[in-house]
């Protein structure tokens, strides 16, 4: 007995030497690209292009930086970014809620039907063109709402959140709150969302993301620069820098732009990723609860 527990007592010290391991080696290779963009982003451009940065910055520098911040339509887009990003994510959590709880009643007339056509539009969509002459004909064109409207409900996030509510809201629960003389909207509200606050989680976070990195529906919809969002303003900061060699004559000019057009590419990916790198934290912990749970059936 003793010889058998000391086996086992081996076996899971060597299990977990291994196991710390490769969480580790998988550590190293998600940080590690972090990292190097951030330590790039701070370096001079001689450093990179000799590869002498690895972790830490080499020869401080915060040219990029200074390029981007003097460039005032950053703030605008900042803010437009900020303001579609949370109003977009509660228009597709509160959408997605009252689209994947119905679904998951039992009781509800036609709901595989329904089921068939919401997942039907997973596969085959109308196009860009159709959409463009919704959009139009809605009146929302060059509106901030055409970048609400036409993404105000994700499918994939319909059916992981029906999953959910199917499984871990008992239909007991229900038939209690009945006798209790609660009607489905207060059922809903008081008991169906305090349970599900790790798929909601999950959904708001991957709605946020989307939102924040949307920029094709901003050049399909938008003509007003007072409307476009932070990414396109980015995207046009490094186009600027762009260089033509059969329009600059100055060989130094020439070099000083392609060292700072260098500088900006990882620069630009900090100031664009950072606000999810803020928010991640707060919801990890729901990530691997949520998307399981939500996604064991369909």
């Amino acid at each position: 007995m003793v010889k058998t527990r000391a086996r086992a007592s081996r076996s899971d010290g060597l299990f977990n030497i291994v196991n710390n391991s490769c969480l580790l080696l998988v550590l190293i290779v998600i940080l590690y690209p972090l990292l190097y963009i951030i330590s790039c982003s701070f370096s001079t451009s001689l450093a990179i292009y000799s590869g002498k940065v690895w972790i830490w910055p080499v020869g401080f520098n915060v040219t990029a930086y200074k390029e981007i911040l003097e460039y005032k339509p950053v703030l605008t887009g900042y803010a437009n970014s900020i303001l579609y990003t949370t109003v977009g994510t509660t228009i597709n959590v509160i959408c997605t809620i009252m689209a994947a709880y119905p679904l998951s009643r039992k009781d509800l007339v036609g709901r595989n039907l329904i089921m068939f056509i919401y997942t039907f539009t997973m596969v085959f969509s109308a196009g860009m063109i159709p959409t463009y002459l919704v959009v139009r004909d809605l009146g929302i064109l060059n509106t901030r709402w055409s970048l609400l409207i036409p993404q105000a409900v994700g499918v994939y996030y319909v059916i992981i959140t029906r999953t959910f509510f199917q499984q871990n809201i008992p239909s007991d629960i229900l038939d209690a709150a009945r006798i209790d003389g609660s009607d489905d909207i207060r059922f809903l509200l008081m008991i169906v969302l305090p349970l599900s606050s790790a798929v909601i989680a999950v959904i708001t976070l991957f709605y946020a993301v989307f939102h924040w990195n949307a920029f094709f529906e901003a050049f399909i919809y938008l003509s007003e620069r007072r409307l476009y969002p932070l990414q396109v303003f980015l995207r046009e900061i490094l186009i600027m820098n762009q260089i033509d060699s059969s329009m600059v004559v100055d060989p130094k000019a020439m070099q000083a732009r392609e060292d700072l057009r260098e500088l900006l590419k990882y620069a630009l990916i900090i100031v664009s990723t950072v606000p999810v790198l803020l928010l991640y934290p707060f919801v990890q912990k729901y990530i691997v609860k949520g998307v399981m749970v939500g996604s064991m059936k369909g």
